[in-house]
Parts: C-alpha cells; sequence; structure tokens
C-alpha cells in the first residue's frame, strides 16, 4: 500500500514538473502570439489581455510580403542541402568506422568525436578567409558546407552506435549471397538504421534552421539570407510597431515548429530504438 503511494506521489510531482515546463515554454509563444493580433497602441495599454480588436493586418502583411517568402525558401534551400550533405558523408563514416577494423580506427574517430568541443565563434576568422579565397561568399554552399562539416561528429557518434548495433550474421549471410560492402551498407543497412537517419535528419535541419551567426557571416546580399537574419533585419527595421515584429516572429516560428511536429514522431523513435539497442 505505502508502494502505491509512493508511486502514485511520483506520478503527481513529475506530472506537476512536466506542466510547470509546458507553461514556461508556451505562456511566452502564447504571448506572442496574442500580441500580433494587437496594435502596437493596444500592447502598450494592455500587454496581457486579449486583442480588443482583434488585428489582423499584422500578420496579413508579413504573410503577403514576397520578402518574408524568399528568406523562408532560403532557408529551406540551405536546411535541406546541408541535411542531405551531413547525413550523406556521416553515414559513410560511420560505416566505416562500425564494420571495418583498420589501423588508427579508435583515434580517428576520436579526432571527430572532439570537433563536439569546437565552438564555431572560434573558427570565425579562418572560415570567413577561407570562403572567401574559395569564392564562396554570397552563395549558398558558403553555408551548407561549413553547416554540414560542423554536424559532422554528433552525426557520426549517433550513426555508429546504430550501425554496430547491427548484427555482424547479417553481413556474413549477405556476403554469402554476394553482396559486397558498399551492396550491405546501401540495401540492408541503410534501412534498417532508418529510425537513427531520421533523428539526425531532423537534428540537421533544426539546426540549419536555427542558424544565425553563418548566414550573417556569409551573405551580405540581401537576396540570400535566412529566416533568422530576415527576422533580426525586420526587428531593426520596424522597432517601433512591437506588435507587427511579434507577428513577424511568430510566423517565422512556424515553419520549424510544423517540421518538428510532423517529425516528432521519428526522432523519439529513433532515440527509443538507440537506447533499446545501447
Amino acid at each position: 500500500m505505502r508502494r502505491g503511494r509512493s508511486g502514485a506521489a511520483r506520478a503527481l510531482s513529475l506530472h506537476v514538473v512536466l506542466v510547470a515546463v509546458g507553461a514556461v515554454m508556451a505562456v511566452p509563444l502564447l504571448y506572442a502570439v496574442l500580441s500580433g493580433f494587437k496594435s502596437t497602441d493596444q500592447l502598450s495599454r494592455n500587454p496581457v489581455g486579449l486583442p480588443s480588436p482583434w488585428v489582423a493586418e499584422n500578420y496579413g502583411g508579413v504573410l503577403g510580403s514576397s520578402g518574408f517568402w524568399r528568406l523562408v525558401a532560403n532557408s529551406t534551400l540551405i536546411a535541406a542541402g546541408s541535411t542531405v550533405v551531413v547525413v550523406a558523408v556521416s553515414a559513410l563514416a560511420a560505416f566505416s568506422f562500425a564494420r571495418f577494423a583498420f589501423r588508427g580506427r579508435e583515434v580517428l574517430f576520436t579526432l571527430f568525436t572532439m570537433g563536439l568541443m569546437f565552438p564555431f565563434a572560434v573558427a570565425v576568422l579562418p572560415l570567413f578567409l577561407l570562403l572567401r579565397s574559395m569564392g564562396l561568399l554570397d552563395n549558398p554552399l558558403g553555408v551548407i558546407l561549413p553547416q554540414a562539416a560542423f554536424g559532422l561528429p554528433m552525426t557520426i557518434v549517433i550513426l555508429r552506435g546504430f550501425f554496430r548495433a547491427i548484427p555482424g550474421e547479417l553481413e556474413e549471410a549477405a556476403t554469402l549471397d554476394g553482396c559486397g560492402p558498399f551492396g550491405f551498407f546501401w540495401r540492408i543497412l541503410l534501412p534498417m538504421a532508418r529510425p537513427a537517419l531520421g533523428t539526425v535528419s531532423v537534428l540537421a535541419v533544426v539546426g540549419s534552421w536555427n542558424n544565425f551567426f553563418l548566414p550573417l557571416l556569409v551573405f551580405s546580399d540581401p537576396g540570400w539570407w535566412t529566416l533568422p537574419v530576415g527576422v533580426q533585419q525586420f526587428q531593426g527595421q520596424y522597432a517601433a510597431d512591437t506588435a507587427r515584429v511579434c507577428a513577424y516572429l511568430v510566423l517565422a516560428m512556424v515553419p520549424a515548429l510544423a517540421f518538428y511536429s510532423v517529425a516528432e514522431r521519428q526522432l523519439v523513435g529513433g532515440i527509443t530504438a538507440g537506447a533499446t539497442k545501447g
């Protein structure tokens, strides 16, 4: 009986903590959404109340702007390109680290993992000089390739664990059937590691979508700005119109939130599968 009561008390306390954390995350978002339906005058007079009247022009003005959709298209292009590059390269590297025994393998893998401790800010100056010498400034490849490079360590660490968990008997059976190493990787290993690939893809897309510093460094042409850079520029342009800025911020978050809501099951499934195999 006591165990049952202690278990119920633990579950209740856990739910209270989850509700509190959810409220901390949801309340600012809800406040921003409602603020976007107000005028700046309403927002200054009644910052926490409901809009009266509701002002839809703030959202309509942003959605009707071609500049906003250009930012969305640029962010989508860069996020998709970065994800394809980082997942493709990391999958091949993780396959080599997981299924092949060669001299210096662990040392090389340790060097990759050390990349997790390497802050981007340290590489700003040499990266800028390198991109300028290669003619990649104001070029989407100047953002896609560095983002993929900085995403390699985490992705390789995750995929290597999944690839090592695949039984060796499957590889032996595939070899007996005449399947080479790349055939085993392409036909058997990748389909079985789909949850892990989905997980790292979601992380790569969200990381690229939220990246502000690198696009700001590479793009001086407004035609290539991404959403985070566009938000910063919009805030500077309409600093006095707080309600419109709130509407812009909310709409800038919608694509990432929509993608995450669609890919949430894949992300959770990949993490769960990794924990089960580990």
